[in-house]
């Protein structure tokens, strides 16, 4: 549940975001679809395509992989790798079909669905997040090329993620940045046989700042993009946009159009070594979103 405190006038006034907690460890996504959507969710659609750009540009050469921190269901690489947009995976999940199989014949048929809809440049990408049935469900209809299970904020990396690791070229969020710290990036910066690029899109109600001077600590630059946020959902209702206006206020940023507007908002951010000086330009990359 989501923490409250009582107001002057003893009603409930929410200080955090609401959760969803129900829908993000089931046995398909069906419930994400679901309950997201009625927010209208869209942080994978803004990401789609600055992903493929970034894994164009990170992934050249065989056993390369994206790293998806907090993946879970692999939509963004149902996104990256497929003909497909965020919207068709909405129609997908929700459709009367959909909703009449089990979670099995879904898995099954979502096997083929996938697998008619695969890019010929599709990369590799592996997984992480701490719900074991959305990395299992991602890894059984062929999203997920390999996926750990594992909160690497309470407990160190199995061997067999860390050896995983080592192929890692490009990192992306969508989701959860809130939730990581220097004990989940350590790992697998340390692993890394080549400094990964790190892109992720991040909730204005947080501070970005603790990672990206961890981040800095291995090289890497963390670069803000300026023109624009990106729409995340609506919010569930007046105390959630109260709590949003009041964090992003905190943090020394304006609400003005935005959360104001019935909006949470992300920020992109996207680190990478010095050495590549920035090239391609963020804004080239982000261009035609």
């Amino acid at each position: 549940m989501a923490e409250v405190q009582e107001d002057d006038a003893g009603e409930p006034a929410q200080r955090t975001m609401t959760p969803f907690d129900d829908i993000y460890d089931q046995a398909d996504p069906r419930a994400f679809f679901r309950e997201l959507g009625a927010f209208g969710y869209r942080t994978p659609h803004h990401a789609q395509r600055l992903f493929r750009r970034l894994a164009a540009l990170r992934l050249r050469a065989p056993g390369e992989v994206m790293l998806d921190l907090c993946c879970s269901y692999g939509i963004n690489a149902a996104l990256l790798n497929h003909e497909l947009t965020l919207d068709d995976l909405y129609a997908h999940y929700t459709s009367p079909r959909a909703v009449a199989m089990t979670a099995e014949e879904l898995a099954e048929h979502d096997r083929s669905f996938f697998r008619a809809r695969r890019r010929r440049d599709a990369v590799p990408v592996i997984g992480l997040d701490i719900a074991p049935n959305a990395i299992a469900y991602a890894r059984a209809v062929g999203l997920l090329d390999a996926g750990f299970a594992e909160n690497l904020e309470t407990t160190p990396p199995t061997r067999d993620l860390l050896e995983a690791a080592r192929s890692i070229r490009l990192i992306t969020i969508t989701g959860g940045a809130s939730f990581l710290s220097r004990s989940t990036f350590q790992p697998l910066l340390d692993s890394a046989r080549t400094l990964p690029w790190v892109a992720a899109f991040v909730l204005r109600t947080g501070s970005y700042a603790p990672i990206a001077e961890h981040l800095a600590g291995h090289g890497l630059t963390t670069e803000m993009y300026a023109e624009r946020t990106f729409v995340q959902r609506r919010f569930t209702g007046a105390a959630e946009q109260q709590y949003a206006i009041d964090a992003v206020t905190a943090h020394g940023q304006d609400p003005e159009g935005k959360e104001s507007a019935g909006h949470f908002h992300t920020a992109l951010h996207l680190a990478r070594p010095a050495a590549d000086g920035g090239t391609p330009p963020l804004g080239e990359l982000v261009a035609g979103e």
